[in-house]
């Protein structure tokens, strides 16, 4: 779907008749699906080990299955070319998300019968497997609602209804967990969760399909396409698909010896993940993104100059021949359609990806310490403030985020949320100086005085305010980044260019976190907030560019 085909119709008619339609309501099921087995697995399953008194040490192997999310791109290609045995009637994208949403359901109820200390070995197979499971359906997910959306059910509302639905599961996998675990013990609370998402599989038997528009790979016309006159050489093609190839079974055997090493050798043995990550990681990105980009790009100059093309229709010498042109338009076609498309516009896309969620993932690691550390609050005021009233500010947030999509347009509203997510960490800049404005701000909301009747701290109504107002602007921003996201990719090579695009977008942030700490060791956090709020106006000046990108070419296309 390209940038200008999916620019929203502007008003309110199209957010209630969006909220009113099937496809909506299917959007909103897959967001919790998605979001609750990311948030038990990486998130509230620690809780329970932690319980269950399993060592630290052990604990961080357990964490590597988030490599799984952060490496989904490397069999994105699967799910657009592959199709399941006998399930291929569910639909393209449904076969593979209700079969991960059962296998998920099922996963969690197994989990709850084990002891994760007497059967560790079964317990850190299965999580790993749901890892896998749940960034699979991820991929399948991302797919579909690109795959689906038409003028009613845009890309810019199903983004914003698949976003509620994460963060709502969030909740529900998240701080509801730990509640009910005080109170119903562990082995009910994954058991309930399990039955939850097998309940979703079965509901989303019932989504609409997303076979439109989607080529397959099954259609031998296609493959001949391939061949016909005018078409980049066989030789050409076979060259380019040898180096991708190279390149990603490179990652996929990198990635695979890790965690082999991780999970299998003795803890002296064991290699440090932090390093992994933050060395070998970029490297997989580059082989994995950069470099086939640039090869792709290749290939579309060539293709554009007229040079190594077929003079003449030429037929399949084999099945060797026919493996290797399924190959191509599995691994190198989606790069080419989205080079050819975009041309230099993806260089600033890819900026863009890079830089727009830096401002509440750079620092993100350091929350808890900031609050707990250096502003002195309980864990249990940071748990209503963030769990509870923050996930409460982000849905209003995503809320929001939609309304103004459609009423001001996508490119106003990126950018709006690009500014708010800078501007927001001069809330916290504050509060590391004493908190005296936002605590004049809670005042004046009457926010102190509701935490008072409570029996809470006033200081309380200080962090709630703080973390309710950037958790207001992130729902406005990342309403406004996926819907983003989602309309540069086609709905042809949908499974495949999501996941290429969206495993960047918290890539520098990771990497920065370890300067960032020196720096917060050296300076405090107030001189941190205020860099990070500079940093922010990267993003900024990079959204008003795409934003002059965008309507350059959607004045280009009337006049065409």
């Amino acid at each position: 779907m390209s940038e200008a085909s999916a620019a929203p119709k502007p008003g309110l008619g199209t957010v209630i008749r969006a909220l009113g339609n099937r496809k909506t309501g299917f959007m909103a099921v897959f967001g919790f699906a998605a979001g609750l087995p990311y948030s038990l697995l990486l998130g509230t399953l620690y809780a329970w080990l932690s319980d269950a008194h399993v060592d630290l040490e052990t604990m961080g192997v357990f964490s590597l299955i988030g490599l799984a999310y952060a490496f989904k791109f490397l069999w994105s290609p699967a799910l657009d070319r592959i199709d399941l045995p006998g399930l291929r009637r569910l639909g393209r994208r449904k076969q593979w998300i209700v079969t991960a949403q059962v296998l998920l359901g099922i996963i969690l109820v197994t989990l709850s019968q084990l002891d994760p200390v007497a059967a560790l070995g079964l317990f850190s197979l299965l999580a790993g497997i749901g890892a896998f499971a749940s960034a699979t359906q991820d991929i399948a997910i991302d797919a579909w609602r690109v795959d689906v959306a038409d003028d009613v059910a845009t890309i810019d509302m199903l983004s914003t209804v698949f976003q509620m639905g994460y963060r709502i599961a969030a909740l529900v996998g998240g701080a509801l967990a730990l509640i009910l675990a005080e109170r119903i013990g562990w082995t009910s609370v994954f058991l309930v969760m399990g039955l939850i998402l097998v309940a979703a599989g079965v509901i989303c038997l019932f989504a609409p399909d997303a076979d439109a528009a989607a080529p397959s790979a099954e259609d031998r016309d296609e493959l001949l396409e391939l061949r016909e006159a005018g078409q980049l050489s066989p030789r050409v093609r076979t060259i380019a698909l040898a180096l991708v190839g190279l390149l990603w079974g490179w990652a996929l055997v990198t990635v695979g010896i890790f965690m082999v090493r991780s999970l299998g050798s003795d803890p002296g043995a064991r290699p440090d993940a932090v390093d992994f990550v933050s060395t070998t990681g970029p490297l997989i990105v580059i082989a994995t993104i950069i470099l086939p980009a640039s090869i792709a790009a290749v290939l579309v100059y060539l293709q554009r100059s007229g040079r190594h093309l077929l003079t003449q229709a030429v037929p399949h010498d084999g099945t060797g021949s026919r493996v290797a042109d399924h190959l191509y338009r599995a691994l190198i076609l989606p790069l080419t359609e989205l080079v050819g498309r975009m041309g230099w516009g993806l260089v600033l896309a890819l900026a863009l990806v890079l830089t727009y969620r830096i401002c509440d993932s750079i620092w993100g690691t350091f929350a808890y310490p900031f609050y707990l550390g250096e502003l002195k609050y309980t864990k249990d005021e940071v748990a209503i403030a963030s769990k509870f009233f923050g996930v409460g500010a982000i849905v209003l947030g995503l809320a929001l985020g939609g309304t103004l999509l459609t009423v001001i347009g996508r490119m106003a509203t990126l950018t709006l949320g690009a500014i708010l997510a800078a501007v927001t960490n001069l809330l916290y800049a504050d509060l590391a100086l004493g908190g005296a404005r936002m605590a004049m701000v809670s005042d004046m909301l009457g926010v102190t005085w509701l935490v008072e009747q409570l029996g809470g701290e006033p200081r309380l109504g200080t962090l709630m305010v703080t973390i309710g107002t950037e958790n207001l602007a992130t729902g406005i921003a990342g309403a406004a980044y996926i819907a983003w996201l989602s309309s540069i990719v086609s709905k042809g090579y949908s499974a495949v260019q999501y996941a290429l695009l969206s495993s960047l977008t918290l890539l520098v942030g990771t990497l920065g976190r370890g300067a960032l700490g020196q720096l917060i060791q050296q300076q405090g956090y107030y001189r941190m907030f205020v860099l990070v709020t500079w940093i922010g106006t990267i993003a900024i000046v990079l959204c008003l560019l795409e934003w002059w990108r965008v309507a350059r070419q959607a004045r280009r296309a009337r006049l065409a």
